[in-house]
């Protein structure tokens, strides 16, 4: 008896160990590495593509719900996205949200509040690249704090515009300004909304809440008829992220410093480094679009309708890839590369 209670043992031991390994031969980081890629990378293609099943959620079961609870799902689910990708260091996003929620009831629609956001989230994202720095890119939490930082200094300004005489401000800080007073509830949704939280894209806090209020549709009083746009760009993305996975390999940086390199003609070389200039912002390309499709599944990307009825689809656009590709003049890269963030900017 005791020696089949030990055969036995031995038999889920090794049994365990089986599993173990299979785990282990599964994990992200083995993943990852068969794919010629780091295992945050690895994670954060993960969760950018996490938004599509989280917006097919909030199509059919959350559009025309009560505020909160979409206020909830949206940072519930991005809150778990951060964990996903930086485990503990989400305190650093939890913290400025927190912060800034407290800057705009303390200070109120003031000059100050607006100067003590810029400076202090600023200066929160500076020390976290400084701290963080290391030789090469890495994705750690400074990279969705980046798209954090511009998005609580753009909600701090909208809050002030919303205080002045409507008749002294401009059409568009009309467009943006804020005139009620936000919860903590509706900053922490907006911020930590899937579909950009990671890698943008940048959008208002009154465009925000017309999602929330089941404003963005093209069809009023049903879910918007958005699929096959956001199919669109997913595809889109896919292409470019294929493309990305299978040339970068034979398209690096290090190559530009080797002696073979040197070797080459003069019109090689320059063709070379045009070519790796532009295909080093694929990555991002990539990103931006499937992002992109997340926040037309939801209908936050609706922006209206064209003169002859067809509904537009461009409001969270980030790229215009066609003049990205054709355009040969730098200023062309600025006009389609990253436009979000330069309008944001601009004004």
């Amino acid at each position: 008896m005791a020696s089949s209670a030990e055969g036995d043992e031995g038999t889920v031991v090794a049994l365990a160990g089986v599993l173990q390994s299979g785990f282990q031969e599964l994990s992200l980081n083995k993943l990852a590495t068969s794919l010629g890629a780091s295992e945050q990378a690895l994670r954060l293609i993960i969760s950018i593509f996490l938004g599509y099943p989280f917006a097919l959620f909030y199509r059919h079961y959350l559009f025309y719900k009560d505020s909160y609870l979409i206020h909830l799902f949206h940072t519930f689910t991005g809150l778990s996205i951060a964990y996903f990708n930086f485990g503990n260091q989400l305190y650093h996003s939890l913290l400025c949200i927190v912060l800034q929620f407290l800057i705009l009831r303390l200070m109120g629609r003031t000059i100050t509040a607006v100067l003590t956001t810029f400076c202090f989230q600023m200066a929160y994202l500076l020390a976290g690249y400084y701290y963080t720095a290391t030789g090469n890119y890495d994705i750690k939490w400074t990279m969705p704090h980046c798209v954090l930082t511009l998005k609580l200094i753009g909600l701090a300004v909208d809050y002030f515009d919303g205080g002045k005489d409507q008749n002294s401000l401009s059409s568009e800080q009309q467009k943006y300004a804020i005139r009620g007073v936000p919860s903590l509830l509706e900053v922490a949704g907006f911020s930590y909304f899937y579909g950009a939280f990671l890698v943008g894209p940048q959008f208002s806090m009154n465009h925000y809440m017309k999602l929330v209020q089941g404003e963005l549709t093209d069809i009023p009083g049903k879910i918007p008829n958005s699929i096959i746009p956001a199919l669109k760009r997913l595809s889109l993305g896919l292409f470019y992220l294929v493309g990305y996975t299978l040339l970068s390999p034979h398209i690096t940086e290090d190559y530009l410093l080797t002696e073979d390199y040197d070797n080459h003609p003069f019109w090689f070389r320059c063709m070379y480094m045009l070519i790796w200039g532009k295909f080093v912002l694929y990555k991002y390309v990539t990103c931006w679009l499937v992002t992109e499709g997340v926040c037309i599944l939801t209908g936050l990307g609706f922006n209206g309708f064209e003169e002859k009825g067809k509904a537009k689809w461009d409001a969270c656009a980030n790229m215009k890839v066609w003049l990205f590709e054709t355009n040969p003049r730098f200023t062309g890269t600025i006009a389609s590369f990253n436009i979000n963030t330069n309008a944001w900017v601009a004004r």
